[in-house]
């Protein structure tokens, strides 16, 4: 795929991990300062690389990489639970801050239901969740999780969700694939009790179903209730249903949302309860149970009118000596693919191992693939007015060519601007996202190759949803 065939709206981030210090901070215990660098050096790189949002990980197991009034501070960060990084700062505000600068997105990712990673050790305070309400969590394989079943439990995930919502500037809440524990074998989950107080008459599975759909439906409706604007995501694990107990499943065999992990994610595509789905085809093609090309055309048929972002298994790579994943080729493979079947952008788990593997698929994404700036898809069914388009004045000097614009004073919400150029001859194209040759936050842009030749600039306004408006009036130097 050449650059100039590379799409003006698609949506490139990567997971960032916090549990375990996966992706950041590296290790506990850090400085601030040295917490701060670490995630500037992550999303530095990934700017110039072309990706243009990032799903950072803030509630790893009910703690908090912000300051919460509910949950202690995370670990992962001083090394200590309940203990705030030193110097003190909001590791939170300061990450959307650095985003927002470089126009990239935030997410926040949440763990819903996950109380502590290990059961046998508790490093909360007195007051905390899964001291104060033992009801509320269920120990099982090791690890201790929220009930789903339990309303009091859900209600309150919502509430800490909620508040993140409401006290900072995200762009999306989202939710990995966590919801029921994934089965240990000969080894029954034991919520009993609550399903005894709760079924309503339901099966087991459904009555399971059913608690994380209410969990999924009350998180949306409450989500847009305090901000319209913020979306919704969820990364599901990469089969919904396989084929064989369901004419509408997949051609797999694996281990599936529906019937091990009680998550019906197709019915929230279908209810609308999400904005997007990232499922986590982390399999190459041709793989025996769960096959890349069975699986990427299958959601994006089953996700209707809301997005589909492909879950890419980066980490595949990491150590990797045999194929397919020890070369570039599979991810490569799966990027060209996902066009065809007109999916709307590409999660890669997670922004760490870029740093593990050999510089070539860096070089390829660079090069081909994400050498364009691109910007997130609109999202219609949230808001579809652009804004009034800018009104540009242009001047030239001896370091090149100055464009400098005005956009309409009653819009309230911070714009950002794509700045277009063309050749004297070229029709104004906006679909071709070869011209963009900046995505700015600010009302002004120095053109250093301007002064050269004699272009022709428009520059259109996007709000907070990447709605575009009319392309401004068309300045060149020579037409003043």
């Amino acid at each position: 795929m050449a650059q100039s065939s590379a799409p003006k709206r698609e949506f490139r981030a990567a997971w960032i991990a916090t549990v375990g210090n996966i992706d950041w901070p590296s290790k506990q215990g850090l400085s601030a300062q040295q917490q701060q660098q670490e995630f500037i050096t992550h999303l530095n790189f990934l700017q110039r690389t072309g990706f243009n949002a990032v799903i950072v990980q803030i509630r790893p197991a009910a703690d908090a990489l912000y300051n919460s009034p509910y949950e202690p501070w995370s670990r992962y960060l001083s090394g200590k639970q309940g203990q705030p990084p030193f110097p003190k700062y909001d590791p939170l505000e300061f990450m959307i801050h650095e985003c927002h600068k470089r126009n990239m997105e935030f997410h926040a990712w949440f763990n819903p239901y996950r109380a502590l990673v290990t059961s046998s050790s508790n490093p909360n305070p007195a007051n905390h969740a899964t001291r104060l309400h033992p009801d509320w969590i269920i120990h099982y394989g090791g690890k201790s999780y929220f009930d789903p079943g339990n309303p009091a439990a859900r209600e309150y995930i919502l509430k800490v969700m909620l508040d993140v919502v409401e006290r900072y500037d995200i762009d999306a809440v989202h939710i990995d694939d966590y919801f029921y524990p994934y089965p240990i074998a000969g080894k029954a989950f034991p919520d009993q009790s609550s399903f005894n107080k709760y079924n309503n008459g339901l099966t087991l599975a459904d009555w399971r179903r059913e608690n994380v759909n209410l969990f999924v439906s009350q998180l949306n409706s409450n989500i847009k209730k305090e901000k319209s604007w913020v979306k919704f995501g969820v990364s599901p694990f990469g089969i919904w249903r396989n084929d064989n107990v369901d004419p509408e499943g997949s051609a797999t065999r694996g281990s599936s949302c529906y019937d091990e992990l009680y998550s019906d994610v197709r019915l929230w595509i279908q209810r609308k309860w999400v904005d997007y789905v990232a499922p986590q085809l982390y399999w190459e093609h041709n793989h025996r149970v769960a096959a890349y090309d069975v699986l990427l055309p299958w959601w994006k048929e089953n996700t209707g009118q809301r997005h589909t972002y492909i879950g890419l298994g980066l980490y595949r790579m990491l150590n990797a000596t045999s194929f397919p994943w020890n070369s570039p080729n599979e991810i490569l493979k799966q990027i060209r693919a996902a066009p065809a079947v007109h999916t709307n952008g590409f999660v890669f788990y997670s922004a760490s191992n870029f740093n593990k593997i050999k510089p070539a698929l860096i070089d390829s994404l660079q090069q081909n693939y994400f050498g364009n700036i691109a910007i997130p898809p609109a999202m219609p069914w949230i808001d579809n007015i652009a804004p009034p388009s800018p009104t540009v004045k242009i001047g030239s000097s001896q370091t090149g060519t100055f464009l400098l614009w005005e956009d309409d004073k009653s819009v309230k919400e911070p714009l950002k601007y794509l700045v277009y150029r063309f050749g004297a001859d070229e029709k104004i194209n906006l679909a071709n996202a070869d011209k963009i040759i900046a995505l700015t936050s600010s009302k002004k842009f120095m053109d250093a190759e301007g002064g050269k030749n004699n272009f022709r600039y428009v520059v259109t306004a996007l709000d907070r949803l990447w709605n575009e408006s009319e392309q401004s009036n068309i300045v060149s130097p020579q037409v003043q």
